[in-house]
């Protein structure tokens, strides 16, 4: 949720590189603390009283220029008004636009996990994990995920992918697919807000996701957490889910370098399984239609994240086809022995377990009943069939893990 507010500067203060304070004016007063009040700083404020009309504020100058007295500006006083520690400031947004509306102050309510912390946008939500939770009990003592199964991916476009998978498997197991509680959580390495992923709505509107927890400077989740350890936590013992995926939210940041890219999480993320005492399995990247080498078969991102980040053991579940998927355009006999080599020399290399996994055509089947898009890098199932199900074997394999 979020403050709103109008202020004129009356003057400017300190400034430093990016940087400058700013003495200003409100349109109305701030919610939540006394006239006479501290503004920032302050705990257990937002009481409902009329605040202060004249506060500090602070301009990042690269993003909204210098701001001069006179000048009216859009502010975020969400912290502000709750008198949280984060640094005292009305954050400038921008410009006013004469004749701006401003959005209604949110109802007071409980929360004060402030995401996309210390930026123009940032968004003060209620934590699974805080004091103010109902589920902070028991999430206070709360240490291990029982052997959940835990799918780790380093791109968004595989979680559709891994939930057909586990429901595939869920299916050839006698079981109904509804019955598998799964939930996402979603780290903060792509788009902050959960709201951006088309994916998630579609898979949580027909029930193929349980829940999506939102971690880190991600926001917008149906469980809001402070880091993955804790939304994987709360993913088993608030929304009682039986494997979760973790995969950072749609789009990706990468520069062509070995550690340059914000997948590389996806060993970390292994790495907080393995300490929470659940069942890491690391999905594969894979592709058989991707022109660049290093992504042609496991992506080198893959092998980085697997091979130097995650230090604890996880499940590789490795496509095994059937002769027609085999035979299917972007496929073929070479990919599948690719594939297998690269995933056995990291296997060989580390402490994780090589798990072929039978892939076929009803597979297949089950991608394309997908309530949300399957698109990777600009393309879908036919076009590299191997990505998703690759993906997809992850999710079969995970569940085998939750019958065990």
């Amino acid at each position: 949720m979020m403050t709103w507010r109008i202020g004129t500067v009356i003057s400017t203060g300190k400034s430093w590189r990016g940087a400058l304070e700013l003495q200003v004016t409100l349109d109305r007063p701030l919610p939540g603390m006394a006239a006479d009040g501290p503004v920032g700083g302050a705990s257990g404020g937002y009481d409902g009283t009329t605040g202060p009309l004249t506060v500090r504020a602070l301009a990042y100058t690269d993003l909204v220029g210098e701001p001069a007295p006179g000048d009216a500006l859009l502010l975020n006083v969400s912290a502000l008004a709750r008198g949280l520690g984060t640094g005292g400031y009305a954050l400038v947004v921008g410009p006013a636009v004469p004749g701006t509306t401003l959005p209604a102050d949110p109802a007071v309510g409980p929360g004060h996990l402030v995401k996309a912390r210390y930026t123009p946008l940032q968004t003060m939500v209620l934590g699974v994990d805080e004091q103010e939770s109902p589920h902070h009990t028991t999430l206070a003592d709360a240490d291990s995920l029982d052997g959940m199964p835990v799918v780790v991916a380093d791109l968004h476009s595989a979680l559709p992918a891994v939930v057909a998978g586990l429901r595939h498997a869920a299916t050839a197991a006698g079981r109904a697919p509804g019955d598998l509680k799964v939930a996402y959580v979603m780290t903060d390495g792509g788009a902050l807000p959960a709201a951006f992923s088309r994916t998630v709505a579609a898979l949580r509107e027909t029930d193929w996701l349980t829940t999506c927890v939102t971690v880190g400077q991600a926001y917008g989740g149906d469980l809001e957490a402070v880091t993955v350890h804790t939304g994987l936590l709360a993913a088993r013992h608030v929304a009682g889910c039986d494997v979760a995926v973790v995969t950072q939210g749609p789009g990706n940041l990468g520069t062509g370098t070995r550690w340059g890219y914000s997948g590389v999480a996806a060993g970390d993320a292994v790495n907080a399984t393995a300490t929470l005492g659940g069942r890491p399995v690391a999905s594969l990247r894979v592709s058989g239609a991707d022109p660049r080498d290093r992504h042609l078969g496991v992506s080198h991102h893959s092998l980085t994240a697997y091979g130097r980040v995650a230090l604890a053991p996880a499940d590789l579940p490795v496509p095994v086809p059937t002769a027609d998927v085999e035979n299917l355009p972007a496929w073929g006999a070479p990919l599948t022995s690719r594939v297998h080599d690269q995933a056995r020399t990291l296997a060989d290399t580390t402490p994780h377990t090589l798990v072929d996994v039978p892939a076929d055509t009803t597979l297949l089947d089950t991608l394309r009943t997908s309530p949300a898009g399957l698109r990777t890098m600009g393309r879908g199932l036919d076009a590299d069939p191997a990505s998703f199900v690759a993906a997809a074997v992850a999710g079969v394999h995970a569940h085998q893990l939750t019958t065990g």
